[in-house]
């Protein structure tokens, strides 16, 4: 299985300091690359496919977070969509527990699941294996 580049889209310090850890541990993944929000996880993106350069196979995506939340970000990346040379698989990680939340990643194509936070070893696992 070839390993796959990873997103972490979050802005809560400690928590990027924590999956970084689990992910690490993991060695599931090839690079794991962390942004605290969503218009820095999109800048980002634009570069990388302006550049050609590596964009990642999965985003761990937070959604409320200050300056370009979640949603937005997936509105944003939906736009860019065509450029893709593979496709980039989302999950919502949160803490939020809200209904609408989980319905709303529901319709989107590109979102694969939504986890509760902390994201565990298990969630690597499934996440990995998905592809």
């Amino acid at each position: 299985m070839t390993k796959k580049a990873i997103w972490v889209i979050d802005d809560d310090a400690i928590y990027q300091i924590i999956v970084n850890k689990i992910i690490q541990r993991s060695e599931m993944f090839s690079t794991i690359t962390s942004f605290k929000n969503g218009k820095e996880a999109i800048d980002t993106l634009h570069n990388r496919l302006d550049n050609n350069d590596i964009i990642p196979d999965i985003i761990l995506l937070d959604i409320n977070m200050p300056i370009m939340d979640g949603w937005e970000f997936m509105e944003k990346m939906g736009l860019l969509k065509s450029k893709f040379s593979k496709n980039i698989t989302v999950y919502i990680v949160s803490s939020s527990i809200a209904t609408e939340d989980k319905n709303k990643s529901k319709t989107y194509s590109d979102i694969l699941g939504y986890l509760s936070k902390p994201v565990t070893m298990n969630d690597l696992e499934l996440i990995a294996s998905n592809d």
